[in-house]
């Protein structure tokens, strides 16, 4: 067990990203203004106009991503 590699876990929770690194990623997004919510009591977060472009030029999809009403 000594040699073992310490690793960083990415935790998947159904289709969606959990754990601290999740937790992390969100955070900065917050942060950077790539995501915003209309209501801080909601859990829904929604992609801001910078997210957009910022996630884009990371070669994300976000076409991917079903639009919903809000």
């Amino acid at each position: 067990m000594e040699n073992q590699k310490k690793i960083k876990p990415a935790k998947k929770c159904y289709e969606h990203l959990g754990g601290k690194l999740g937790e992390l990623l969100l955070e900065t997004f917050v942060d950077k203004k790539w995501i915003a919510q209309n209501n801080p009591t909601e859990k829904h977060f929604y992609i801001t106009e910078l997210g957009k472009k910022e996630f884009s030029k990371l070669g994300m999809d976000l076409n991917k991503i079903k639009s919903e009403a809000i």
